[in-house]
């Protein structure tokens, strides 16, 4: 049974190449040879997309297909990926963010973390995770679990329940934590692998494993060298964090006698091309050249970064320098669930960095006057723009886990991840002039993207499709 959607659709080509359709339509079949292909489709991937022009022809086709007509209000995007997001700290949500990133982590975090291993109270937990990222139009994240095995499958289980796209990641940590939430070495390689062959168990193609050492000062270097092998042998992606605060940034180099952050990671094998860094704020410029030449990506997080007073990542220089970046929630640093706010809050940042880089801007209280005063101000900055975030949002994300050949946009041959947006429904209100008479331009398809990236939410988003099973 397939699929014919008729009406406007948006979707990134590039970062810097956002198509938009007014009048088109995209076809999905779950029975169809791709052109080019060398095996029969398995599940409703994209058959056809295009303006209405070539409408007429898909129509004459020989196939079953239901016609969805969109409403003029109406527009289908890929759906949104999120490359960072803490499952097991949504009960914590709201709450600590008075304090930096180290103080948080021991008053908030690992004494939440350490009730998943209670696997009743994961299950409960990560049915309304979720639940709630999928009503976001979180189509695809990157899950970190807990150091629990048990705890952390219920979280790929329940992923296959509802049908969303996951990496699944069980964390290890063997130092710099609590003494009531550490495994040994030999614990944490033993439970990674029963956990890889226990999701691998659950012979799903929508949920697979991923890599999760917490972040370098929770690991010595013993138990990141043991989990780049395991990585490595299994050809698993790999996610962690690098420089999201000062503070962390001098321990990591006093620990590990380290010139930088990253050269930590690398001594281990864990750059590679399938390894997704969050924050990266501070990173230095042999950082990025390195993460460029291992292919190794970085995983935004505007709102944490924020909240938890970390710093402003400057997005178009990590571009710049060739890493692929991708969008995170990073809950509970994060304080929202959705991509689409995560997609203003980068908005913002890069706006801020914006006014930083082109204005002498007075009152700012600096702790470093003699730098101030040798200051450049950089009036050639261009800062994010809102088709360049859509991209983060879906494309980016996609590449960025090592996943668009799959999902990112409506490319022939993709899986069908979409979101259907209205702009109709609440909180969005339409102002339609002719209805007292007055003539006026209707709004266009990019101006209705505008409306829903500023002031849209999850009630915009009306249906979601995860391998073209409505999943909301």
């Amino acid at each position: 049974m397939g699929y014919l959607f008729v009406g406007p659709f948006i979707h990134s080509k590039s970062f810097d190449d956002l198509e938009c359709i007014e009048e088109g339509f995209i076809a999905v079949d779950d029975d169809w040879v791709v052109d080019g292909s060398d095996n029969d489709v398995t599940t409703c991937q994209i058959i056809g997309m295009g303006t209405a022009a070539d409408l007429p022809s898909w129509r004459q086709k020989q196939w079953t297909y239901e016609e969805i007509q969109l409403t003029k209000h109406q527009f289908l995007l890929p759906g949104f990926v999120d490359c960072h997001i803490h499952a097991p700290q949504m009960p914590n949500i709201g709450v600590g963010l008075s304090m930096e990133l180290l103080d948080w982590l021991k008053n908030y975090t690992f004494p939440m973390e350490d009730q998943y291993k209670n696997s009743q109270f994961a299950a409960y937990v990560y049915e309304k995770v979720v639940k709630r990222t999928l009503a976001s139009g979180t189509t695809c994240a990157s899950y970190y679990g807990t150091n629990h095995k048990d705890g952390t499958l219920a979280l790929a289980k329940e992923c296959i329940k509802q049908g969303q796209r996951a990496l699944v990641g069980k964390v290890s940590a063997n130092q710099s934590t609590v003494d009531y939430y550490k495994e040994t070495t030999e614990e944490s390689i033993r439970e990674n692998k029963a956990f890889i062959d226990e999701v691998n168990a659950l012979n799903s193609d929508l949920v697979g494993v991923t890599i999760t050492p917490r972040f370098a000062l929770s690991c010595d270097e013993q138990l990141l060298k043991e989990l780049g092998k395991l990585a490595k042998e299994h050809n698993l992606n790999i996610q962690t964090h690098i420089s999201e605060n000062l503070g962390e940034i001098a321990e990591v180099k006093k620990v590990f006698n380290a010139s930088n952050y990253a050269s930590v990671y690398d001594a281990a094998n864990l750059l590679t091309s399938k390894c997704v860094l969050a924050h990266g704020v501070h990173l230095e410029d042999e950082e990025i050249a390195l993460l460029k030449e291992r292919g190794t990506s970085v995983a935004h997080c505007p709102s944490s970064n924020t909240n938890l007073q970390s710093g402003l990542c400057d997005v178009i220089r990590l571009r710049n320098g060739g890493v692929t970046v991708g969008l995170g929630t990073d809950i509970a640093g994060g304080s929202d669930v959705s991509i689409l706010t995560t997609i203003r809050d980068a908005l913002a940042v890069s706006h801020h960095l914006n006014f930083a880089k082109k204005q002498e801007i007075k009152g700012t209280g600096s702790v470093s006057p003699e730098k101030d005063k040798q200051k450049k101000i950089n009036k050639e900055y261009v800062p994010l723009n809102y088709k360049q975030a859509i991209y983060l949002a879906t494309l980016g994300g996609a590449e960025a886990l090592n996943l668009s050949d799959k999902i990112g946009n409506f490319k022939v041959g993709k899986d069908f991840d979409a979101l259907l947006i209205d702009v109709k429904a609440d909180p969005i209100d339409v102002y339609e002039p002719s209805i007292a008479g007055i003539k006026d331009k209707p709004e266009n398809l990019l101006e209705r993207l505008q409306k829903f990236i500023y002031t849209g939410d999850d009630r915009n988003i009306v249906k979601v499709f995860v391998k073209g099973n409505q999943v909301k």
